[in-house]
Protein backbone atom coordinates (compact mmCIF):
# COMPACT_ATOMS: atom_id res chain seq x y z
CA UNK A 1 0.00 0.00 0.00
CA UNK A 2 2.97 2.63 1.12
CA UNK A 3 4.67 1.94 -2.05
CA UNK A 4 1.24 2.31 -4.31
CA UNK A 5 0.67 5.89 -2.27
CA UNK A 6 4.61 6.42 -3.30
CA UNK A 7 4.53 5.68 -6.78
CA UNK A 8 1.15 7.68 -7.27
CA UNK A 9 2.48 10.59 -5.19
CA UNK A 10 5.75 10.99 -8.02
CA UNK A 11 3.88 10.66 -10.88
CA UNK A 12 1.05 13.54 -9.82
CA UNK A 13 3.00 16.31 -11.04
CA UNK A 14 3.71 14.79 -14.64
CA UNK A 15 -0.43 14.01 -14.41
CA UNK A 16 -1.31 17.17 -13.29
CA UNK A 17 1.01 18.48 -16.49
CA UNK A 18 -0.53 16.40 -19.23
CA UNK A 19 -4.14 17.03 -17.58
CA UNK A 20 -2.95 21.08 -18.12
CA UNK A 21 -1.85 20.09 -21.69
CA UNK A 22 -4.62 17.51 -22.54
CA UNK A 23 -6.89 20.21 -20.69
CA UNK A 24 -6.36 23.05 -23.75
CA UNK A 25 -6.89 20.18 -26.52
CA UNK A 26 -10.43 19.39 -24.90
CA UNK A 27 -11.32 23.27 -24.80
CA UNK A 28 -11.16 22.49 -28.48
CA UNK A 29 -13.31 19.35 -28.29
CA UNK A 30 -15.46 21.56 -25.95
CA UNK A 31 -16.36 24.39 -28.49
CA UNK A 32 -17.39 21.83 -30.98
CA UNK A 33 -18.46 19.23 -29.02
CA UNK A 34 -20.92 21.83 -26.91
CA UNK A 35 -20.69 25.55 -28.52
CA UNK A 36 -21.01 24.14 -32.04
CA UNK A 37 -23.16 21.36 -31.14
CA UNK A 38 -21.30 19.28 -34.07
CA UNK A 39 -19.51 15.57 -33.69
CA UNK A 40 -15.99 16.66 -35.29
CA UNK A 41 -13.65 13.72 -35.44
CA UNK A 42 -10.85 16.02 -36.98
CA UNK A 43 -9.56 16.46 -33.31
CA UNK A 44 -7.60 12.78 -34.08
CA UNK A 45 -6.03 13.99 -36.84
CA UNK A 46 -4.81 17.28 -35.53
CA UNK A 47 -3.77 16.60 -32.54
CA UNK A 48 -0.75 14.38 -34.60
CA UNK A 49 -0.41 17.46 -37.20
CA UNK A 50 0.13 20.26 -34.40
CA UNK A 51 3.03 18.27 -32.61
CA UNK A 52 4.88 17.09 -36.54
CA UNK A 53 4.52 20.65 -37.10
CA UNK A 54 5.87 22.06 -33.79
CA UNK A 55 8.87 19.74 -33.71
CA UNK A 56 9.43 19.88 -37.45
CA UNK A 57 9.52 23.78 -37.61
CA UNK A 58 11.51 23.63 -33.99
CA UNK A 59 14.16 21.08 -36.05
CA UNK A 60 14.88 23.71 -38.90
CA UNK A 61 15.77 26.07 -36.45
CA UNK A 62 12.10 28.19 -36.07
CA UNK A 63 11.94 29.85 -32.70
CA UNK A 64 9.54 27.93 -30.10
CA UNK A 65 6.63 30.79 -30.35
CA UNK A 66 6.56 30.66 -34.02
CA UNK A 67 6.44 26.72 -34.42
CA UNK A 68 3.11 27.17 -31.95
CA UNK A 69 2.38 29.69 -33.69
CA UNK A 70 2.24 27.42 -37.40
CA UNK A 71 0.94 24.33 -35.45
CA UNK A 72 -2.06 26.32 -34.56
CA UNK A 73 -2.69 27.51 -38.32
CA UNK A 74 -2.16 24.11 -39.24
CA UNK A 75 -4.88 22.93 -36.88
CA UNK A 76 -7.30 25.87 -38.43
CA UNK A 77 -6.29 24.80 -41.86
CA UNK A 78 -7.74 21.00 -41.52
CA UNK A 79 -10.68 22.36 -39.15
CA UNK A 80 -11.14 24.49 -42.74
CA UNK A 81 -11.32 21.43 -44.69
CA UNK A 82 -13.60 19.51 -42.83
CA UNK A 83 -15.50 22.44 -42.23
CA UNK A 84 -16.33 22.58 -46.33
CA UNK A 85 -16.60 18.97 -46.30
CA UNK A 86 -19.47 19.50 -44.27
CA UNK A 87 -21.37 23.29 -45.42
CA UNK A 88 -20.06 23.24 -48.93
CA UNK A 89 -20.18 19.47 -49.82
CA UNK A 90 -23.13 18.50 -47.61
CA UNK A 91 -21.08 15.45 -46.20
CA UNK A 92 -22.65 14.65 -42.54
CA UNK A 93 -20.03 16.47 -39.73
CA UNK A 94 -18.84 13.07 -38.24
CA UNK A 95 -18.14 11.69 -41.58
CA UNK A 96 -16.59 15.16 -42.76
CA UNK A 97 -14.08 14.70 -39.84
CA UNK A 98 -13.51 11.40 -40.47
CA UNK A 99 -12.28 11.98 -43.75
CA UNK A 100 -10.16 14.68 -42.51
CA UNK A 101 -8.76 12.51 -40.08
CA UNK A 102 -7.49 10.26 -42.46
CA UNK A 103 -6.50 12.20 -44.84
CA UNK A 104 -4.30 13.89 -42.34
CA UNK A 105 -2.66 10.40 -41.73
CA UNK A 106 -0.76 10.67 -45.15
CA UNK A 107 -0.29 14.83 -44.29
CA UNK A 108 1.17 14.44 -40.99
CA UNK A 109 3.99 11.40 -42.59
CA UNK A 110 5.12 13.96 -44.97
CA UNK A 111 5.18 16.61 -42.61
CA UNK A 112 7.64 14.25 -40.85
CA UNK A 113 9.39 13.46 -43.74
CA UNK A 114 8.21 9.69 -44.12
CA UNK A 115 9.24 8.66 -40.36
CA UNK A 116 6.97 7.62 -37.90
CA UNK A 117 8.47 9.39 -35.36
CA UNK A 118 10.73 12.27 -35.16
CA UNK A 119 12.41 13.12 -31.91
CA UNK A 120 13.72 16.21 -30.44
CA UNK A 121 16.89 16.45 -28.22
CA UNK A 122 16.26 17.72 -24.86
CA UNK A 123 18.54 21.00 -24.24
CA UNK A 124 19.38 21.68 -28.12
CA UNK A 125 16.16 23.82 -28.49
CA UNK A 126 14.57 26.85 -26.38
CA UNK A 127 11.39 24.21 -25.21
CA UNK A 128 8.58 26.19 -23.05
CA UNK A 129 7.84 22.56 -21.46
CA UNK A 130 9.04 19.31 -20.19
CA UNK A 131 8.67 16.34 -18.77
CA UNK A 132 12.00 16.76 -17.01
CA UNK A 133 10.22 19.92 -15.74
CA UNK A 134 8.02 18.85 -13.33
CA UNK A 135 9.76 19.63 -10.42
CA UNK A 136 13.08 20.53 -8.55
CA UNK A 137 13.23 23.44 -11.53
CA UNK A 138 12.32 27.10 -10.42
CA UNK A 139 8.77 27.73 -10.76
CA UNK A 140 8.88 29.84 -13.91
CA UNK A 141 10.37 26.95 -15.92
CA UNK A 142 7.98 24.73 -14.04
CA UNK A 143 5.97 23.08 -17.20
CA UNK A 144 2.93 23.03 -14.82
CA UNK A 145 3.07 26.73 -13.96
CA UNK A 146 4.21 27.69 -17.81
CA UNK A 147 0.91 25.27 -19.02
CA UNK A 148 -1.32 27.28 -16.51
CA UNK A 149 -0.28 30.30 -17.79
CA UNK A 150 -1.26 29.14 -21.60
CA UNK A 151 -5.12 28.04 -20.26
CA UNK A 152 -5.63 31.05 -18.38
CA UNK A 153 -4.74 33.40 -21.61
CA UNK A 154 -6.47 30.72 -23.61
CA UNK A 155 -9.87 30.71 -21.47
CA UNK A 156 -9.30 34.64 -21.60
CA UNK A 157 -9.20 35.20 -25.04
CA UNK A 158 -12.55 32.57 -25.64
CA UNK A 159 -14.01 34.20 -22.95
CA UNK A 160 -13.65 38.00 -24.92
CA UNK A 161 -14.07 36.34 -28.37
CA UNK A 162 -17.00 34.72 -27.53
CA UNK A 163 -18.54 37.90 -26.14
CA UNK A 164 -18.07 39.60 -29.57
CA UNK A 165 -20.67 39.28 -32.43
CA UNK A 166 -18.92 36.58 -34.35
CA UNK A 167 -18.66 34.61 -30.87
CA UNK A 168 -22.10 35.05 -30.45
CA UNK A 169 -23.20 33.95 -33.91
CA UNK A 170 -21.17 30.82 -33.22
CA UNK A 171 -22.53 30.12 -29.97
CA UNK A 172 -26.55 30.63 -31.74
CA UNK A 173 -25.88 28.42 -34.21
CA UNK A 174 -25.19 25.93 -32.13
CA UNK A 175 -27.48 26.61 -29.62
CA UNK A 176 -30.48 27.07 -32.61
CA UNK A 177 -29.25 26.87 -36.26
CA UNK A 178 -32.71 27.51 -37.41
CA UNK A 179 -33.53 30.23 -35.30
CA UNK A 180 -29.95 31.65 -36.13
CA UNK A 181 -30.51 31.66 -39.99
CA UNK A 182 -33.54 33.55 -39.33
CA UNK A 183 -31.96 36.12 -37.94
CA UNK A 184 -29.69 36.45 -40.77
CA UNK A 185 -26.59 34.72 -39.47
CA UNK A 186 -24.42 32.48 -42.05
CA UNK A 187 -24.43 29.59 -40.44
CA UNK A 188 -22.29 27.55 -42.65
CA UNK A 189 -20.02 30.47 -41.97
CA UNK A 190 -19.73 29.99 -37.94
CA UNK A 191 -19.62 26.52 -38.31
CA UNK A 192 -16.49 26.72 -40.48
CA UNK A 193 -15.02 29.15 -37.79
CA UNK A 194 -15.81 27.02 -35.07
CA UNK A 195 -14.31 24.48 -36.75
CA UNK A 196 -11.50 26.17 -37.70
CA UNK A 197 -10.74 27.63 -34.01
CA UNK A 198 -11.66 24.55 -31.88
CA UNK A 199 -8.94 22.05 -34.31
CA UNK A 200 -6.19 25.18 -34.03
CA UNK A 201 -6.53 24.59 -30.18
CA UNK A 202 -6.40 21.36 -30.82
CA UNK A 203 -3.20 21.46 -32.46
CA UNK A 204 -1.53 24.37 -30.02
CA UNK A 205 -2.11 21.88 -27.62
CA UNK A 206 -0.46 19.14 -29.77
CA UNK A 207 2.34 21.33 -29.94
CA UNK A 208 2.75 21.76 -26.14
CA UNK A 209 2.41 17.47 -25.84
CA UNK A 210 5.14 17.38 -28.58
CA UNK A 211 7.76 19.63 -26.54
CA UNK A 212 6.71 17.49 -23.42
CA UNK A 213 6.99 14.24 -24.44
CA UNK A 214 10.29 15.22 -26.70
CA UNK A 215 9.30 13.65 -29.80
CA UNK A 216 6.43 13.80 -32.40
CA UNK A 217 4.19 10.45 -33.54
CA UNK A 218 2.02 10.15 -36.40
CA UNK A 219 -0.71 7.87 -33.96
CA UNK A 220 -0.49 10.64 -31.30
CA UNK A 221 -4.13 11.66 -31.82
CA UNK A 222 -5.35 7.89 -31.94
CA UNK A 223 -8.14 7.73 -29.44
CA UNK A 224 -7.84 11.83 -28.55
CA UNK A 225 -11.00 12.11 -28.80
CA UNK A 226 -12.69 9.89 -26.31
CA UNK A 227 -9.57 11.60 -23.65
CA UNK A 228 -10.90 15.35 -24.78
CA UNK A 229 -14.75 14.01 -24.32
CA UNK A 230 -14.08 12.11 -20.68
CA UNK A 231 -12.32 15.80 -19.61
CA UNK A 232 -15.49 17.49 -20.96
CA UNK A 233 -18.11 15.00 -19.49
CA UNK A 234 -15.92 14.92 -16.27
CA UNK A 235 -16.02 18.23 -15.99
CA UNK A 236 -19.21 18.65 -16.82
CA UNK A 237 -21.09 16.16 -13.97
CA UNK A 238 -18.47 17.70 -11.34
CA UNK A 239 -18.56 21.27 -11.54
CA UNK A 240 -22.02 21.80 -13.75
CA UNK A 241 -23.35 22.98 -10.63
CA UNK A 242 -21.51 26.25 -10.05
CA UNK A 243 -19.76 26.87 -13.24
CA UNK A 244 -22.34 28.93 -14.72
CA UNK A 245 -20.20 31.38 -16.21
CA UNK A 246 -18.76 30.69 -19.70
CA UNK A 247 -15.37 31.16 -18.71
CA UNK A 248 -16.19 28.92 -15.79
CA UNK A 249 -17.23 26.23 -17.84
CA UNK A 250 -13.79 26.11 -20.04
CA UNK A 251 -12.02 25.61 -16.75
CA UNK A 252 -14.15 23.17 -15.19
CA UNK A 253 -12.78 21.40 -18.98
CA UNK A 254 -9.35 21.21 -18.38
CA UNK A 255 -10.03 20.51 -14.66
CA UNK A 256 -12.10 17.40 -15.98
CA UNK A 257 -8.95 16.72 -17.60
CA UNK A 258 -6.29 16.70 -14.97
CA UNK A 259 -8.78 14.57 -12.89
CA UNK A 260 -8.57 12.29 -15.77
CA UNK A 261 -4.42 12.01 -16.38
CA UNK A 262 -4.82 11.48 -12.30
CA UNK A 263 -7.16 8.58 -12.33
CA UNK A 264 -5.07 6.99 -15.11
CA UNK A 265 -1.72 7.49 -12.94
CA UNK A 266 -3.61 5.83 -9.94
CA UNK A 267 -4.56 3.20 -12.67
CA UNK A 268 -1.11 2.93 -13.53
CA UNK A 269 0.53 2.86 -10.12
CA UNK A 270 -1.91 0.13 -8.77
CA UNK A 271 -0.28 -2.12 -11.46
CA UNK A 272 -2.67 -2.27 -14.57
CA UNK A 273 -1.28 -2.80 -18.22
CA UNK A 274 -0.85 0.47 -19.69
CA UNK A 275 -2.61 -0.72 -22.41
CA UNK A 276 -6.48 -1.23 -21.13
CA UNK A 277 -6.42 2.61 -20.98
CA UNK A 278 -8.15 3.28 -24.02
CA UNK A 279 -11.13 0.49 -22.89
CA UNK A 280 -10.91 2.26 -19.18
CA UNK A 281 -11.17 5.69 -20.82
CA UNK A 282 -14.07 4.05 -23.15
CA UNK A 283 -15.54 3.05 -19.62
CA UNK A 284 -15.08 6.35 -18.04
CA UNK A 285 -16.77 8.49 -20.50
CA UNK A 286 -19.70 5.85 -20.33
CA UNK A 287 -20.37 6.16 -16.71
CA UNK A 288 -19.92 10.11 -16.58
CA UNK A 289 -22.01 10.04 -19.39
CA UNK A 290 -24.74 8.17 -17.73
CA UNK A 291 -25.01 9.93 -14.62
CA UNK A 292 -27.45 12.30 -15.30
CA UNK A 293 -29.21 10.42 -17.20
CA UNK A 294 -29.43 7.88 -14.29
CA UNK A 295 -29.47 10.55 -11.66
CA UNK A 296 -32.93 12.16 -13.80
CA UNK A 297 -34.66 8.63 -13.54
CA UNK A 298 -33.51 7.23 -10.44
CA UNK A 299 -32.72 9.52 -7.76
CA UNK A 300 -35.27 12.70 -9.23
CA UNK A 301 -38.54 12.63 -6.83
CA UNK A 302 -41.82 12.40 -9.54
CA UNK A 303 -43.74 15.89 -9.81
CA UNK A 304 -47.24 14.93 -8.44
CA UNK A 305 -49.69 15.54 -11.01
CA UNK A 306 -51.64 18.65 -10.26
CA UNK A 307 -49.48 20.05 -8.00
CA UNK A 308 -49.85 23.50 -9.20
CA UNK A 309 -53.80 23.29 -9.14
CA UNK A 310 -53.51 21.71 -5.79
CA UNK A 311 -51.53 24.32 -4.51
Amino acid sequence: MMKFISALMNALPGACAQGLIWGIMAIGVYITYKVLDLADLTVDGTMATGGAVCIMMMSSGHSVGVSLLVAFAAGMLAGLVTGIFHTVMGIPAILAGILSQLGLYSINLRIMDGKANQAMAFGKYDQLVSLRWVRDVPFYQNTNFVVALFVLVIIAALYWFFGTELGCSIRATGSNEQMSRAQGINTNVTKVLGLMLSNGIVALSSGLLAQYQGFADVNAGRGAIVIGLAAVIIGQVIFGKISKNFSFKLLSVVLGAIIYWMVYQAVISAGMDANDMKLISALVVAVFLAVPYLKGRYFTKPVKRGGVANA
